[in-house]
């Protein structure tokens, strides 16, 4: 398919143009939401949901989910697309785990999502770390169920298996973009090397896993369905589809701005497909309806 077909049911994307108006963002209400800012706002904690300006805060925290990320805010890879910053992070904070399960039990979250940045620079690559805080919550919330959303671990299985022994309710690791754009997206990532983690994971006995990717990079509609294809291969369970917006001027610009029809498209074609979930739209995230994703 010829990258003119990447426009069908999507509207183009020259710099300085306003944001179409499926991508505005109501502002986030509701008991449920408030009380969560209070807590947070007392407590000085930290989650993804605040620092991230995500713009399905207000229905997450009002369904009791929150996402939350460990291993410090510097990453060791330099993705195109994403607004963490990269260098070179500071060392490790072993009480991270009990600052994290404290957190999600003075919010009193139902569901909890963790992420981390990339840390390549560490012999276990923050495995260990990550298996500890899933403890932790497990230890303060047992009532708490959980998503880890992770990194590859550069496809080593013993680091993705002490992800698996810590048994998360999900795994997920998100492919991010399809196979032709992967190394201007994803710079030190391998598009075949995701694949294998998450089939990995679901051969090894992951309860669910599940993945996701951003539009709007200049994939065409066959490629996504390729992604797709790709990931059912792979075993996920639950896929996600959202629209990719630039975080600043510095990073890979927005080629086009893809209409709900073509989400909606691709969610027909995935649960065609036979994923348990399919979540697609302009303002979906890894974690957005995470809680309904363990039905």
């Amino acid at each position: 398919m010829n990258e003119e077909n990447s426009t069908i049911n999507s509207t183009t994307a020259p710099q300085h143009t306003a944001k179409p108006q499926w991508i505005r963002v109501k502002l986030p209400t509701g008991k449920k939401y408030t009380e969560l800012r209070n807590v947070v706002d007392k407590y000085n904690l930290h989650t993804i949901c605040t620092s991230g300006s995500c713009p399905n805060m207000g229905e997450c925290w009002g369904e009791g989910t929150a996402t939350f990320m460990i291993l410090g805010n510097i990453c060791t890879r330099s993705c195109g697309f994403c607004g963490v910053k990269t260098g070179r992070p500071e060392s490790l904070d072993w009480e991270e785990p009990e600052k994290v399960a404290r957190s999600i039990k003075l919010m009193n979250i139902k569901h909890a999502v963790l992420t981390s940045v990339d840390r390549d620079d560490l012999k276990d690559m923050g495995s260990i770390l990550w298996a500890e805080t899933v403890r932790a919550v497990r230890r303060m919330s047992p009532q708490t169920t959980m998503e880890t959303l992770i990194p590859d671990f550069q496809g080593v299985e013993r680091n993705l298996n002490r992800i698996l022994e810590a048994a998360p309710e999900i795994i997920s690791h998100n492919m991010e973009t399809v196979r032709r754009l992967t190394r201007e997206v994803r710079i030190q990532a391998k598009y075949d090397r995701s694949l294998s983690v998450l089939k990995y994971l679901k051969e090894s006995g992951a309860n669910r896993t599940k993945s996701g990717i951003m539009l709007g990079l200049g994939e065409t509609e066959e490629e996504v369905i390729e992604t797709l294809h790709d990931l059912k291969e792979a075993k996920v369970d639950i896929v996600t589809i959202g629209q990719y917006l630039q975080p600043s001027k510095r990073h890979l610009p927005v080629r086009a701005f893809i209409t709900p029809e073509q989400f909606n498209k691709y969610k027909e074609i995935g649960l065609s497909l036979g994923f348990r979930h399919v979540e697609s739209g302009a303002l979906v995230r890894s974690s957005y309806r995470a809680q309904k994703h363990l039905a």
